[in-house]
């Protein structure tokens, strides 16, 4: 059996810190409009995780959470803005984190696009993953 490793991450000031467990389960570029807006980018690289292989090692006062939509809800820094989770009732059970949160690598290169229908015209995208518009 292979050993579980584990890799940190956090928001920009340090504030929050928190730890995953590998394996994740998987990794992609998210392109809906909430992630385009929520981080000011074309795209947001979201790694999944079992919701039980994510731990919050500090400042868990400083980790609020945002509501984008029901049953959805996004996990940022109160100190800093950071935005660096993401919950959902439709992956219930899983912690989706934003890879450049991490501070290390992870156990896979991402895999694909989500909600490619939504993508902008302006940020190139590797072409050779697959596209899911939904």
């Amino acid at each position: 059996m292979s050993e579980r490793k584990m890799v940190e991450g956090g928001c920009l000031c340090a504030a929050v810190r928190f730890s995953v467990m590998l394996p994740s389960k998987w990794c992609a570029h998210c392109h809906c409009k909430m992630c385009q807006r929520e981080h000011g980018a074309g795209y947001v690289t979201w790694v999944g995780f079992a919701s039980d292989h994510f731990s919050v090692l500090s400042g868990e006062h400083h980790l609020s959470w945002y509501e984008s939509s029901p049953g959805a809800r996004r996990g940022f820094c109160s100190t800093c803005g950071s935005s660096m989770l993401f919950e959902s009732n439709r992956w219930a059970g899983e912690t989706h984190v934003a890879l450049a949160c991490l501070d290390g690598p992870i156990d896979r290169e991402p895999q694909a696009h989500a909600f490619y229908d939504s993508h902008v015209n302006w940020m190139p995208v590797d072409e050779a993953l697959q596209i899911f518009n939904g």
